[in-house]
């Protein structure tokens, strides 16, 4: 089975606002709000805004990520 490469999936870039991954579609902003607060996400905040690394949501999607032979 093949192993799903997020550094080819997620845009090159440093951070991204909460916006930014929603439209990426990874994650909805309450959620990730929700995560934030439940301090499974670590942040940086710039100003009022939210910023999650690209390698925040690549550690965050391979945490997550069930493969087949688990489900």
């Amino acid at each position: 089975m093949k192993t799903i490469n997020y550094n080819e999936i997620i845009p090159e870039g440093v951070l991204f606002n909460l916006k930014e991954v929603e439209k990426m579609k990874i994650i909805k902003v309450d959620m990730a709000k929700k995560l934030i607060l439940n301090r499974e996400l670590e942040v940086v905040k710039i100003g009022s805004k939210l910023h999650l690394s690209r390698q925040v949501l690549i550690d965050y999607l391979i945490k997550n990520t069930i493969s087949v032979t688990e489900y």
